[in-house]
Order: structure tokens, then sequence, then C-alpha cells
């Protein structure tokens, strides 16, 4: 069964030494979705860097780790017990400290961006910066790797390419956090805590779509029940189309990571 590869992969002696920018919110972000793909990239021997709006050190949504008010879904919605622990290790190495401001941000400076999600309202100043999404439509024109992962790729599809209203995702392929797991994850929770999962009035899948050439660009997937491992990725699922890569929901994030160093490695 497909697992994570190991530091030292002859296929991946290209990604040392790569300059991978991961750009997060200031609070409220998913930590597995931050997290895997940090260490991935490290053992691997990138250089990674993070940005949030002014420099702050970004801290992701603590009841992502702690399951608290999620009731009897805690257990399905929280990260799991590899994403804490992946999570525990970026906090203690300190590199969310040392994060950059989004307006200091130049592509030429990075081989590759990775852009996480979250759904809580902390996120929204990351979905909707001006400064972020000129800086995204102005690395993806590049060719450079862009990875993008549940609201991340809402961040994306609200990028346009620069003198244009047409979004820098019209004409590619793209999955993201499916509108069926949006709205679950919502009716489960809304009587404890309201909108905690509903991040805007309208589903992120039907709001990316919206920006697609067709609606058939949108890529669902497998059904998303299982949560992918770092010794079993199947049930992960990612969507390429040529320097874009993009995936749905903390589930997935190993396979995303894994992908992402092959994308890094051929870049």
């Amino acid at each position: 069964m497909r697992r994570l590869p190991e530091p030292g992969d002859p296929a991946l002696t290209r990604v040392r030494g790569k300059r991978v920018l991961i750009a997060t919110a200031a609070a409220d972000f998913d930590p597995t979705e931050v997290a895997v793909p940090w260490e991935q990239l490290v053992r691997h021997g990138a250089t990674v860097a993070f940005a949030t709006p002014g420099g702050v050190p970004g801290r992701c949504d603590p009841r992502i780790l702690s399951g608290e008010g999620l009731g009897l879904f805690a257990g399905a919605l929280r990260a799991d017990d590899h994403g804490r622990a992946t999570w525990a290790r970026l906090e203690a190495d300190g590199a969310l400290d040392r994060a950059v401001d989004y307006e200091a941000l130049v592509p030429d400076d990075y081989d590759a961006i990775v852009l996480p999600g979250g759904h809580a309202p902390g996120m929204r100043p990351y979905l909707e910066s001006a400064t972020l999404q000129r800086f995204v439509a102005r690395f993806f024109v590049t060719e450079r790797p862009v990875a993008a992962i549940c609201h991340g790729v809402l961040l994306v599809a609200r990028s346009k390419f620069p003198g244009t209203e047409r979004s820098i995702l019209h004409g590619r392929r793209t999955t993201a956090l499916l509108r069926r797991q949006e709205r679950l994850a919502w009716q489960l929770t809304r009587r404890g805590l309201g909108d905690y999962y509903r991040t805007y009035p309208t589903w992120l899948q039907d709001e990316v779509t919206a920006t697609l050439e067709t609606p058939a660009h949108f890529v669902t997937g497998n059904l998303a029940l299982w949560r992918d491992r770092p010794q079993r990725l199947g049930p992960g699922f990612t969507v390429r189309c040529r320097n874009y890569l993009s995936a749905r929901w903390p589930g997935d994030a190993h396979r995303f990571a894994c992908d992402l160093l092959y994308m890094l490695a051929e870049a």
C-alpha cells in the first residue's frame, strides 16, 4: 500500500534546497493541513517559510486539537493522533513564530507555495486578503507549484489573473472541501456551535465551481469517509492540473504532502 516516502528517496533529491512558502491565517487554520506538509517538506530538505497577516505568529484552531464543544462527534471532527502529533512538532520547532507579512511576499523568493485551510471565523482575513490574492495570482502564472487544500482552494479561486476579473482556476481542474462534508459538519454541530462550520453563506464547493470554466472541472473524488495516514495514503485524494495541486480536507493531508513532494521534485 502506498505510503509517505522516506528521506533519501532518489526520486526526491531535487526537493532539497527548494524554498517553499506556507501562507496561513493568523488564527483558526487547520493544524493537520499546515503541519503535515511542513514536516514532509522539511524531512526532504526543503526550506519552509510561513506568512501571516502582519507577520504575527500563526495559531491553529484550538477546537480542532481538543475536540471541545464537538460533543459526540469529536472523534470524527477533530484532528487525529497523527495530525495532533505533527502539530506538536511544528509548535516545538517555532517556525510559525518567524512568519513574514503578506505585504513582504515576492514571487521570485519561492519555488512553491502551499495554501492550507480551516473553517472558523479567524480564517476570513486570510481568505479575503486582496494582498495575498494578488501574490497568489502573480505566483500562479509563473507555472511554479501551487498546492491548496480545503478552504485554501477558495483563496486560489478568489485570486484573479492580473488585469482581469477571471479566476486563475478558470480552465483548471480542482477539488476542495465538498458540499456534503461542509453541510454535514455544520448540521452535526450547529445546535451547540452555531455557524462555526459555516464559513460563508455559500457552500465552498459552490463558490469554487462558479469560478471554473465548466462545473465538470470540479472533481469530488472518493467518499472521503476515512482519513489517510503516513503508512496508508489510499483514502486520501488529490487533483493535479499542471502546476496546481488541490485536496479536500485534513483526511487528504498525507496524500497531499506526498504528491506535493513529487511535484516539487519535477519543477
